[in-house]
């Protein structure tokens, strides 16, 4: 079995790190005037968002090299990417209607921007679906179903600059409070590295399980022959 490396366990310790330091440089950034201290699910629900964007982008390109290139190494990559997305679309779908709940005084509303992010997370569920129940075709279903979601993904993200929308606009980052700046960044680059993280643990256990599926093969094949 493989180790898992140095840079492995550098990523862990910085992590460990990092989960000390952001929350304190979350609590100590300033309080947004209207919403109040409600607001600080800002600095999670933006980097989760991210992440739902990226994972979804990893799994499609995953995908592609399993369709076209019949690369297990993609398909593996895919599936572990399919689980971040629907992880962190959780996150994402969890944080938004408590910070919602505050600024619109419902915990939902059928935006643009929310009713998208829902399709996508659904999108990444039936994936994971396709591919445990789909039989034979399982993988290819799902590998293509990846792709849609991809396309998706600009959907979501320019829904508030083509429809009216409740949410807020794409400018909010860009426009950050200096002051600010500084809790959001850490917290991105936190979320980041755990994101890197579970897809390097996920890849692995998905490779593991390869090779035992391929070990197990070879003793039922030595057992027939004696």
């Amino acid at each position: 079995m493989r180790s898992l490396g140095a840079g492995f366990w550098i990523a862990l310790l910085l992590a460990a790190v990092g989960f000390l330091i952001v929350p304190s440089l979350i609590a100590s950034a300033p309080t947004e005037p209207v919403m109040g201290f409600v607001q600080k699910i800002f600095y999670f629900h933006v980097p989760c968002a991210i992440m739902l964007f990226l994972s979804t982008f990893v799994c499609a390109g995953g995908s592609i090299a399993f369709l076209f290139k019949g690369s297990e190494r993609g398909d593996r990559l895919a599936v572990a990417a399919a689980e971040l997305s629907v992880l962190f679309g959780v996150c994402v779908l969890t944080s938004g209607p408590l910070w919602g709940r505050k600024a619109w005084g419902v915990w939902w509303q059928w935006d643009a921007r929310l009713t998208s992010s829902l399709l996508l997370f659904l999108m990444m569920v039936g994936y994971l679906i396709a591919r445990r129940y789909g039989g034979p075709a399982g993988r290819k279903l799902s590998a293509a179903l990846a792709l849609f979601a991809a396309i998706n993904v600009p959907l979501v993200y320019k829904s508030v600059d083509i429809w009216r929308t409740v949410h807020p606009q794409t400018t909010v980052v860009p426009k950050l409070d200096p002051r600010m700046r500084p809790a959001f960044w850490s917290a991105f680059a936190l979320i980041t590295l755990v994101w890197t993280l579970l897809l390097m643990i996920r890849v692995r256990l998905e490779r593991s399980r390869t090779e035992l599926a391929a070990l197990r093969i070879d003793v039922e094949d030595l057992a027939e022959e004696r």
